[in-house]
């Protein structure tokens, strides 16, 4: 299939306690009490080593998204940016989840994520059986080789965290904000995952959306040099498609100040030295 837009894509999530007292069968407690019986469970599932709930014990609080055209000149293509947003900040999770997958059935895009394979889908999936929520499109694999579900299926979603580290050949613990460190790219700037949960429980849920928004734009930009790496977009796509994205902060910056700041951070990071020679 030849899809016709990128949908660049990234989640941020708290820890759920629902389940806490069906899993640990501990006595209903405050989130506190449950938040610090999950950490135990899973720091007792591993050995002490880790306390990082699993996928289905994540609650999704932002789900952010760009969303571009996919044009084609022979075995080349071009990207031209549509949007970035993010569900709405008042959204209930079930809302999120469900335009997640109502996306995916409505235009069948090419997904593009950073360990989307290894956290948001499976978190995603685990939600959408929490609600009920039909995701017919996405595990549609009447085509064997061809599907969202297919590992190096990288036309209908490409991981730039498993492409980059040849499937896990390479290390798998490559962060996004390390290959953008090495890229000019700004990565990481001012809020990190670990802030989320505490953001979250003060009631700074636009701060996460637009953390989340600055996420989807690094993801994006890895992912053009990808593409420019093995062939799939010329450099004049690329440097294009990176002028697209200046030219759309430059824009939206005048009412979203964390796209300012992702663009001056993106300055510091290149040497103000956005394209590519």
């Amino acid at each position: 299939m030849l899809h016709q837009s990128l949908f660049v894509f990234d989640i941020e999530t708290v820890p759920d306690t629902d389940a806490v007292p069906n899993l640990t069968g501990m006595d209903a407690g405050d989130i506190a009490t449950r938040r610090e019986a999950l950490s135990q469970y899973h720091l007792d599932a591993t050995g002490g080593k880790n306390d990082f709930p699993r996928q289905p014990f994540h609650k999704v609080v932002a789900i952010s998204y760009l969303t571009a055209e996919i044009e084609r000149d022979g075995n080349s293509e071009n990207y031209y940016l549509k949007e970035l947003r993010s569900g709405r900040a008042e959204a209930e999770e079930k809302e999120l989840v469900h335009g997640f997958y109502q996306w995916i059935d409505k235009t069948r895009p090419r997904l593009v994520s950073y360990n989307g394979r290894g956290f948001d889908l499976p978190v995603l999936r685990h939600r959408a059986m929490k609600y009920g929520i039909v995701a017919k499109t996405f595990h549609d694999t009447s085509n064997k080789w061809e599907n969202y579900t297919t590992r190096y299926a990288q036309d209908w979603h490409c991981d730039l965290q498993e492409s980059l580290t040849d499937f896990g050949a390479a290390s798998r613990a490559l962060k996004l904000n390390e290959v953008c460190a090495v890229l000019g790219l700004p990565g990481k700037f001012g809020v990190d995952g670990a802030d989320v949960q505490p953001m979250f429980d003060a009631g700074r849920v636009n701060e996460i959306r637009d953390y989340c928004e600055t996420d989807v734009l690094n993801t994006y930009l890895v992912y053009l040099r990808y593409q420019l790496t093995r062939g799939g977009i010329t450099l004049e796509s690329h440097n294009r498609a990176v002028a697209d994205v200046i030219s759309f902060i430059e824009v939206e910056q005048k009412t979203k100040n964390h796209l300012g700041e992702f663009m001056q951070a993106w300055g510091n990071a290149c040497d103000n030295k956005f394209l590519l020679d």
